[in-house]
């Protein structure tokens, strides 16, 4: 579960973490988390999740929504048997703790600010 969030900062299992992070259907957290193009997401960004694709990532856009999920990275996750969901990442911590109570099967990609 997420405890916290705000624009910088997010804490995971009473770890603060300032930098962007995707957290895996095991709970492992991956940060710092880095994309190609900043404000994009792209396939390859996703490398930690890749090798065990959840069958649903929560996308956090950042705390204004600005990053972009372009429509030829999410047919290519689906492509992949992923569900995603891209919303900004303070909504984005609620849709991933709400359905990390009910199925294991969920993974987030958060950006933490913008």
């Amino acid at each position: 579960m997420i405890e916290d969030y705000g624009f910088g900062h997010i804490r995971i299992g009473g770890r603060e973490y300032r930098r962007d992070v995707i957290v895996r259907a095991d709970g492992t957290v991956h940060s710092p988390w880095w994309r190609a193009e900043g404000h994009s997401l792209a396939v390859e960004d996703l490398e930690p999740l890749l090798d065990e694709p959840p069958g649903i990532l929560v996308v956090g856009t950042g705390y204004h929504g600005r990053m972009a999920v372009p429509e030829e990275t999410r047919a290519a996750l689906e492509a992949r048997g992923m569900e995603v969901r891209a919303l900004p990442t303070r909504e984005a911590v609620a849709e991933f703790n709400r359905l990390a109570c009910r199925s294991g099967a969920v993974a987030a990609a958060l950006h933490l600010t913008c």
